[in-house]
């Protein structure tokens, strides 16, 4: 009994949990509907294996917005009637910026032959202004005449004949210049009538021109409003093209079909019920074990553990590790930082790779007894803690230059 008390004994501690998968993905998950719908067909049942893609259940629709056959025909029809929509007030636009530009150019000619008449209606005023200057002289000239010949015929000098000569030529000068006068006049009043005529022009296309600009900005409105028609029937058609493409409830992944939770035809499904559940046919072992508080503190991710599993027998001999028959190697890989509702902590053990392999046709769920192993004592010493309830001795794995010389697997 006494050199028992002094025979090596192994710490560890022990814990429960169930074998699952490393990776989230890889474990089983719910297929979920969509939309909701009305159960046509059934294309699989439980315990059937399918491919990624395979058509589990197929659907009907069951909403009045959507039980037109025809209706994504439809909705691309009046998408094809707003662009073509669009397009004619995109011609309309083209066709008005023409009619503008042209109106402008006529604008410019009408304008143009204005300023040539107004012109030539200037140098008209010139000449007749110089005209009535010179008619203005000789009326002048003609008055002194006129005037000598009256003094000259009272006093006998000259006869009759040349007086009455000169009285009708004074006349004749004085006819001329009423007649420049009214050239005059009458070229100066061309001249304010041409330019009464440009402003008359000028506020008559720029009406035109505001008219063909209003017709354009209306065009260009009409084009906006069509887009954002187009953009919301173009989204009503993605949504009614998707919608019709989840009809059929595909396969995730590879894997097994379990829990159907419909069983019938013409069963009403709500969005987001569960259909099934799946079983990924890909997934790497893992083990998640629960550990009380007290003995979170002396484990650490890479530390090695054993595990004894349900269905599969081992001989377990908990203070020496070497003598047990059976058993399976893990390491630790996460520890999570939050207290679970069971009020203990969850670690996650994958398969050590250094260890002999676990066994191929274990299942998800398995149940699996963890042993992680600790500081090597003295049985006298592990009897008195236990005794006394004391808690294991803190301890972490030995450093890396220590694995290197073939003591990783110390504890």
């Amino acid at each position: 009994m006494i050199i028992i008390l002094f025979l090596p004994w192994t710490q560890n501690i022990r814990s429960t949990g169930a074998v699952t998968t490393l990776r989230q993905e890889q474990r089983p998950q719910q297929i979920n509907n969509i939309i909701g719908g009305r159960i046509v067909k059934w294309w699989v049942k439980e315990g059937d294996f399918v491919n990624k893609g395979d058509t589990i259940v197929q659907l009907a629709e069951i909403k009045d917005d959507y039980l037109d056959p025809n209706l994504l025909q439809r909705t691309e029809q009046q998408l094809s009637a707003e662009r073509m929509t669009i397009d004619f007030y995109e011609g309309k636009v083209k066709s008005t910026d023409q009619q503008i530009k042209a109106l402008e150019n006529e604008r410019e000619l009408k304008l143009n032959s204005i300023d040539n008449k107004i012109i030539q209606t200037n140098r008209k005023v010139q000449s007749d202004s110089m005209k009535v200057s010179a008619a203005m002289n000789e009326m002048n000239v003609a008055d002194r005449q006129l005037e000598g010949a009256v003094k000259m015929y009272e006093q006998g000098v000259i006869p009759l004949t040349e007086f009455e000569r000169r009285k009708v030529m004074h006349q004749n000068v004085n006819a001329k210049l009423i007649g420049a006068q009214n050239d005059f006049n009458n070229s100066k009043q061309d001249l304010l009538i041409l330019q009464l005529e440009r402003s008359a022009a000028i506020q008559e296309y720029a009406e035109k021109i505001a008219k063909a600009s209003g017709d354009r900005f209306q065009s260009q409105s009409q084009i906006s409003s069509g887009q954002g028609k187009v953009a919301k029937l173009q989204n009503q058609y993605d949504n009614y093209r998707i919608r019709n493409g989840q009809y059929y409830v595909l396969a995730p992944q590879d894997g097994q079909v379990i829990k159907a939770m419909k069983a019938g035809i013409n069963e009403m499904l709500k969005e987001g019920d569960m259909i099934v559940e799946i079983v990924p046919k890909n997934y790497q072992l893992a083990v998640e074990v629960w550990v009380k508080p007290m003995d979170l503190q002396l484990l650490t991710p890479g530390q090695k553990t054993r595990f004894m599993f349900d269905g599969f027998p081992a001989i377990i001999f908990s203070g020496w590790p070497e003598a047990s028959y059976g058993t399976y190697g893990g390491e630790i890989v996460a520890i999570e930082s939050n207290l679970s509702s069971n009020g203990m902590f969850r670690v996650l053990v994958a398969e050590d790779k250094n260890d002999r392999p676990w066994p191929a046709n274990m299942k998800l769920g398995t149940g699996a007894v963890n042993f992680t192993l600790l500081k090597d004592v003295s049985v006298w010493y592990e009897l008195w803690r236990q005794i006394n309830g004391f808690p294991p001795d803190y301890y972490r794995p030995q450093t890396t230059s220590n694995a290197k010389e073939g003591k990783e697997n110390n504890y």
